[in-house]
């Protein structure tokens, strides 16, 4: 291990000497109607869109899917891989194997969704992304997907951008 003197941090140098900026942190929901039962929406657009009214140049953007039968994460955005996605997860999750939460002895569900509810989880309700020169930082084939599970529904994205 290489011993670190602190007191001659190059870069610490540098960030005293630079001007301070605001630490910013802007907040927005976005709703939309999905149309089937099981959906994917690409929402790069729309995410990088609020990123760029938010004014913050370099930070953090949060996302956070408000329902449990909904999922965001990244994929390439291919419709042969979405198809694939969309299949793979209809073999993972059946939505005819019994479920608890579908039966009305155990449940006051009536939706029958508890499909819709393991593939979010399965999947999850949030991602926390790098911004950098006001735009969601992403590889050449990563976008980001907005999954429904139990369509055709309203649904909302919150969007936290934080950062300088």
């Amino acid at each position: 291990m290489i011993p670190v003197n602190l007191a001659d941090d190059r870069l610490g140098a540098d960030l005293d000497s630079a001007p301070a900026q605001a630490y910013k942190v802007y907040s927005r929901i976005i709703d939309w109607i999905s149309n089937e039962r099981t959906q994917l929406s690409n929402v790069t657009d729309r995410i990088n869109d609020v990123v760029r009214k938010s004014g913050v140049k370099d930070g953090i953007v949060h996302l956070q899917t408000l329902h449990t039968t909904t999922a965001v994460f990244i994929n390439e955005w291919q419709d042969a891989l979405i198809h694939d996605v969309k299949t793979f997860l209809e073999k993972v999750v059946a939505r005819d194997d019994y479920y608890r939460h579908n039966d009305p002895e155990h449940s006051d569900c009536e939706r029958r969704n508890a499909d819709a509810h393991m593939r979010g989880m399965l999947m999850g309700q949030t991602l926390c992304l790098q911004v950098r020169n006001a735009s969601v930082l992403l590889g050449t084939w990563q976008s980001i997907i907005f999954a429904e599970f139990d369509g055709p529904r309203n649904r909302t994205l919150a969007i936290q951008v934080s950062g300088v």
